[in-house]
């Protein structure tokens, strides 16, 4: 299964409203993890069994909460059993179809 969240903490008292040092906390659980994952500017997505993933969530949410006093979780579950790889799969299936292959 494909996992793509983004966690971020509320009520962190920061004047300029940046999450990053909390993203990084997260986005260091989710490397430290060894499942295949790729972070961009809005989500972090990571590849694995359902008990593996949602652990990594979890932890990845409780490093979050260190930060803030309220966390905001958001994640979309592609969940499609029997299949790996397709956190690159997808992505080259697609530039398959951009370039008309």
């Amino acid at each position: 299964m494909l996992v793509a969240f983004s966690v971020a903490p509320s009520g962190t008292g920061r004047s300029d409203g940046s999450v990053h040092d909390a993203v990084a906390a997260a986005v260091k659980v989710v490397r430290e993890s060894g499942l295949p994952n790729r972070t961009d500017s809005m989500f972090t997505t990571i590849e694995g069994e359902w008990d593996e993933v949602f652990d990594v969530v979890r932890r990845a949410t409780e490093a979050v909460g260190a930060y803030g006093s309220r966390v905001s979780l958001v994640l979309k579950a592609d969940i499609r059993p029997g299949f790996t790889g397709e956190l690159e799969g997808k992505v080259e299936r697609l530039e398959a179809a951009i370039d008309g292959d």
